[in-house]
């Protein structure tokens, strides 16, 4: 009796297997999910058919900040005397931008080096002392440059190292350049593909180009990856005897328009 509930036991088990898997067997294949983003027909996006073209743009933008760096040269036959005459001219480097309104906390002393005089290359012997001090000041009202050059000016600066002109809303600018440069090589793409008959598919890669080319009188021309770099284009030199005469209405400084600009290189597959 035993044996045969056992026997009948196993039959049950064994047959409630064999549905499982023909059930299994039976069901409709799914079809697997498909890759996000993907939208677009194989056709479309062939990497082995593409087209490499850049694109670029520029805003000119009105700059709301100047930086200007000043130097102030002092020599005196002791160490301690250059040192004096150095301070005397800060302070009264300070004391005239103060009373213009510039900001104590936009004022930065940004290089101070002290050095020996010889009478020539050839003498060991020391005749004196020079000190070369650059003053770096930020202007939030870049109407008042050329007031800034000039006071500096009377009150004993002597060099004028560089002055530059930027944005503060460079994200706000830069985005603004990345799509138009964006556009530009899209309609680029679309007129080469439709000379040859052909047509633009997916965008299979983008690199934003970062160096740019700029001219300072400081540094000459250059190139830099700096992004930065290419919205402080505008560089300027004032000559002393200039800022004093005041010889136009907006004085030896035009503050003029910075340029924000992007360049983007796209590769879009062909169909």
């Amino acid at each position: 009796m035993k044996t045969n509930l056992s026997q009948l036991a196993i039959g049950l088990i064994a047959g409630m297997v064999l549905v499982v898997l023909m059930m299994g067997h039976l069901a409709p294949a799914q079809a697997a999910p498909e890759a996000p983003g993907r939208t677009q027909s194989s056709g479309d996006c062939d990497p082995t058919r593409s087209i490499q073209v850049s694109g670029a743009a520029t805003i000119n933008v009105v700059p709301d900040r100047v930086e200007i760096k000043l130097g102030i040269e002092s020599t005196d036959p002791t160490a301690q005397g250059v040192q004096d005459k150095s301070l005397q001219s800060l302070q009264a480097l300070m004391a005239a931008l103060q009373g213009i309104g510039v900001d104590k906390k936009d004022i930065a002393t940004d290089t101070y080096v002290v050095y020996p005089v010889h009478k020539s290359y050839d003498e060991i012997k020391i005749t004196g002392y020079r000190i070369d001090l650059m003053i770096a000041i930020t202007l939030r009202d870049p109407s008042k440059t050329s007031d800034v050059l000039t006071a500096t000016f009377k009150a004993g600066a002597n060099k004028v190292i560089n002055v530059e002109f930027y944005t503060t809303e460079l994200r706000k600018y830069r985005d603004e350049a990345r799509k138009l440069a964006l556009q530009a090589a899209k309609e680029k793409a679309d007129l080469l593909t439709g000379g040859v008959g052909a047509e633009t598919g997916c965008v299979l890669n983008i690199q934003e180009q970062s160096r740019s080319n700029y001219y300072g009188w400081w540094n000459g021309y250059g190139s830099s990856q700096n992004l930065w770099s290419q919205n402080t284009v505008q560089n300027a030199m004032s000559d002393p005897s200039q800022a004093e005469s005041g010889e136009t209405d907006d004085g030896p400084i035009s503050l003029g328009q910075v340029a924000v600009r992007a360049e983007v290189s796209v590769q879009f597959a062909i169909r």
